[in-house]
This record gives structure tokens, sequence and C-alpha cells, in this order.
């Protein structure tokens, strides 16, 4: 008696399936440079418009400087955090002022973090889409 012969049918849907899953699992890891850019435009330049410094445009640092900057989380010359401002109990604190704040609420902060990150890396004077925010 003879195996039976799975069809080509059979392993092209297989290899299709594998492929779709692996394509969406790697979106998953990516961050979503969109929603950075719209907390980073919402929030934090909502607060450096107000102060002697004006804007912080992305494109004002290079994807090292943004880079290394990010991986300090020293913000405000030292004085409190980058990450701060991404908490949620700081999105609940302006949530009710701030709409991307309160849309943005239940979005946890190392995902949101990785999501401004991306923005600014892209952004940046060096990055695929230099940006500014006025």
């Amino acid at each position: 008696m003879k195996p039976a012969r799975a069809s080509g049918g059979f392993f092209a849907l297989v290899f299709l399936a594998s492929t779709v899953a692996i394509s969406l699992s790697a979106r998953a890891d990516e961050a979503d440079w969109r929603r950075g850019r719209i907390y980073y435009r919402s929030v934090c330049t909502a607060c450096h418009s107000g102060t002697p410094m004006g804007f912080i445009e992305p494109s004002s640092k290079t994807q090292a400087e943004w880079s290394a900057y990010l991986q300090a989380d020293r913000h405000a010359k030292g004085k409190d955090t980058v990450r701060s401002y991404v908490s949620t109990a700081y999105r609940a604190s302006i949530k009710s002022g701030n709409k991307a704040a309160e849309r943005m609420a239940q979005v946890p902060e190392a995902e949101l973090f990785e999501d401004i990150k991306a923005f600014l890396l892209r952004g940046a004077k060096d990055g695929e889409a230099p940006a500014n925010c006025g």
C-alpha cells in the first residue's frame, strides 16, 4: 500500500498561513510611529510651546542624539524622567484637557514610549522623514 501524498495546494496553503502569521507577529513587535506622533504633538508640544525654549522639533536632533536622550531618560535637565510623561498616572492627570492623553489612557507605558521613540527617530534630522511640529 502506497502512503497518501499531500497535494501541492495543501503545502501552498500551509506556506501562505505561516507567512501571514510571521508577518503579523513582526508587526506586533514594531512601534507605531503614527501614534507616537499624535502623542508627541498633542502632549509634548502642548507643554513646550509655553516654555522659554519653545517647540522641540524632532528634526532638531539626529537619531543618535534622540536615542541617547531617551536612553538617559532625563528630562528638564535631570529634574525628572522622560518616561514619567508617558506614565498612565501622568496621562490620567491631563486627560480631562488633552484628548490624546484620554484616547491613549490604556496604552501600556512601554509601548507608548517605543511609539514616541519611533516617531522621534523617523522625524530626526537624519531620519526617514524629518519632522517639525510647529
